[in-house]
């Protein structure tokens, strides 16, 4: 098992930022793909961004250019750095781990967090 929990959600205005962080304990995710999706509510949950073990970085069409996904490995932490924000990003936000390569497909991923929700206001 790989407990991960996510923090920094919250309430922010549109054109605004957030950095969301997903902790993992008890067992180092230095190996592990990290992915980060989010849903809202009435809709399927969706890929956001991930980084593989070995850093390399891929996000959703709807957040290129505006989100960061970033690893410290030494904090056992896997970070989402959200820029200009807008009110189509609300939503409540997951991390997950899977041990193999990162996937854009949610049902490939091993390990979740509890979520952290996101409002943005207009």
């Amino acid at each position: 098992q790989v407990p991960l929990v996510e923090s920094g959600g919250g309430l922010a205005q549109a054109g605004g930022s957030l950095r969301l962080s997903c902790a993992a304990s008890g067992r180092t995710i230095s190996t592990y793909a990290l992915g980060w999706f989010r849903q809202a509510p009435g809709k399927e949950r969706e890929f956001v961004a991930a980084v593989s073990w070995r850093g390399a970085t891929y996000y959703g069409d709807s957040v290129k250019g505006r989100f960061t996904i970033s690893r410290d490995n030494a904090k056992n932490t896997v970070y989402l750095q959200m820029n200009s924000l807008k009110p189509e990003d609300t939503a409540a936000y997951y991390c997950a781990a899977r041990s193999l390569s990162v996937s854009y497909v949610r049902n490939e991923y091993d390990y979740w967090g509890q979520g952290t929700q996101v409002t943005v206001s207009s």
